[in-house]
């Protein structure tokens, strides 16, 4: 168990024989919904580090790359009254 796979849902996930994308994406919304605000870009780096290497044709693997990825965009502006206080 790491830190940033307390649940171990991510590392499961490789262990599935015959995972799909679909199904992985699935877990991977899971776990990032299920932590705690922080830098997703970081934890995501770490699991593939620790499962990535090892499996990189798996559909985990892909999905982990995908958030990564989403996690280095800049966010949006902000909508609604929030957003125009904000500037």
């Amino acid at each position: 168990m790491t830190d940033h796979d307390p649940r171990r849902l991510i590392a499961e996930a490789y262990n599935i024989e015959g995972i799909g994308l679909a199904e992985c994406r699935s877990i991977f919304f899971d776990w990032a919904m299920s932590r705690p605000e922080g830098d997703e870009g970081e934890a995501i780096s770490a699991l593939l580090a620790d499962h990535g290497a090892a499996a990189p044709d798996h559909p985990m693997t892909a999905v982990l790359r995908e958030g990564l990825a989403g996690a280095a965009r800049p966010k949006g502006r902000r909508g609604g009254r929030r957003g125009r206080l904000a500037h």
